[in-house]
């Protein structure tokens, strides 16, 4: 379990958009949760990553899958941050936050530190659970620019102005194992991203190349990720959380590993109902249990 420094405490986290901008799922989720399917109070929700200004990204909405592909055992992925922008969601969602029945969390990205501060100054005052920093969206065109330098000073200073715990989410192609030594105490814990598609099937040429390849996730991105994640939690310098959650046995797998929470993604695409499933069912066969470390 992670525990925050404002109390906040979590095992079981909702990646950043799978459940939309509020945490209460997109609207095909909708009937999932009208029959107990899907129950985001039972995670700690990360909000689809926001920019300071709107950004029009790959997604069309009239044709979704043309940036998402469903593949066996994972997802492939090039939505390239697509978003409404910060002052939309502090007009639109915003207001409803204290009254959410599910924990919180506002996921942020920038191309510069600024903007970071721009936009937590944005959300002061709201019951927010935390910040994730998406510093390694393999979606952007800024990704491959971005130096493990850059990604530590966004975290410190962040850190001086946020009023909420901040996570940072780092990718398994950039030098996590210096990034999690040099930002611990600026973040309180640490998440994995998506496996860029050049990383996993150097090989192959991706179904999205048109948008730069995209990033894979899922079971197919487990042996970079949990690689990773163990690294990661055996230097013992801030918790991680472990994704790629695809059957019920990889919770025990993730916790095994030394990870203090697991991270729901790309499963929400494939099998919206799982999660749900997974984390009752943990519940009732770990009643009183600490997780396993």
């Amino acid at each position: 379990m992670i525990q925050l420094s404002n109390g906040h405490h979590f095992e079981f986290m909702v990646a950043s958009g799978a459940l939309a901008f509020d945490g209460g799922g997109w609207p095909w989720e909708q009937p999932l949760r009208c029959m107990g399917l899907l129950k985001p109070e039972l995670f700690t929700v990360v909000t689809k990553t926001l920019t300071l200004e709107p950004r029009k990204g790959n997604l069309r909405w009239s044709r979704p899958l043309g940036v998402v592909k469903p593949m066996r055992g994972g997802v492939i992925n090039s939505i390239g941050l697509t978003n409404p922008g910060i002052d939309w969601w502090c007009e639109k969602i915003g207001p409803k936050v204290a009254q959410l029945p599910w924990d919180l969390m506002v996921s942020l990205e920038a191309d510069v530190a600024s903007d970071v501060i721009t936009m937590l100054n944005k959300l002061k005052g709201l019951p927010l659970k935390g910040i994730e920093l998406n510093l390694s969206c393999p979606n952007t065109i800024h990704e491959g620019s971005r130096q493990t330098d850059y990604m530590i000073q966004v975290c410190h200073q962040a850190k001086e102005q946020s009023e909420w715990p901040l996570i940072a989410k780092l990718s398994v192609d950039h030098d996590y194992l210096t990034m999690a030594q040099e930002i611990s105490g600026a973040v309180e814990a640490v998440s994995i991203n998506s496996v860029p598609w050049k990383l996993a099937f150097p090989e192959k040429s991706s179904p999205l190349a048109k948008f730069g390849g995209g990033g894979v996730s899922g079971k197919l991105a487990q042996q970079w990720t949990w690689k990773a994640t163990e690294q990661i939690a055996s230097q013992n310098t801030v918790p991680v959380i472990g994704p790629s959650v695809w059957d019920y046995e990889d919770i025990e797998r993730i916790f095994g590993m030394g990870a203090g929470a697991v991270s729901f993604g790309s499963v929400f695409v494939c099998h919206p109902w799982r999660p749900t499933r997974f984390v009752e069912r943990w519940k009732r066969e770990h009643s009183g249990t600490p997780p396993l470390r």
